[in-house]
């Protein structure tokens, strides 16, 4: 029997990055940040469900990376292209690290993974380095 899975977003990184890696293009020193940026847009896919975070990235975005909520132990944003995306670092029990990308509307898909953690998790977050 499958369980059922509300998805609360899924979807690519915001455009907006792709935008302002490609107007830096200009410059030969920040093609890196470019390429960065179309590799993101290309082939990074968020999928946020009321059961896990699930990450599907890398070349031709071959790599997937499922979280479930009770390994989050601490979440940390920082806010970008004037506040329309931000990233986020999720960490993990095990010490690992998750990092989110250009996360559209990323204050409200803060709130809502929020919502879901630990309550002890929650405390950790919601003091230094959580959302801003």
């Amino acid at each position: 029997m499958a369980i059922n899975e509300e998805v609360y977003y899924e979807g690519a990184p915001h455009i907006g990055d792709l935008i302002i890696g490609l107007l830096l293009s200009v410059f030969v020193i920040t093609i890196p940040i470019t390429i960065g940026a179309v590799v993101r847009a290309i082939w990074l896919r968020y999928r946020i469900t009321n059961r896990r975070i699930t990450v599907t990235g890398g070349w031709f975005g071959r790599n997937r990376t499922d979280i479930v909520y009770a390994e989050i132990t601490k979440i940390v944003t920082v806010p970008r292209g004037l506040g329309s995306w931000g990233d986020m670092v999720l960490t993990l029990k095990d010490g690992s690290r998750l990092e989110l990308r250009s996360v559209p509307k990323f204050r409200e898909v803060y709130d809502y993974i929020e919502s879901k953690l630990s309550l002890k998790a929650r405390e950790v977050t919601g003091g230094v380095g959580g959302a801003t």
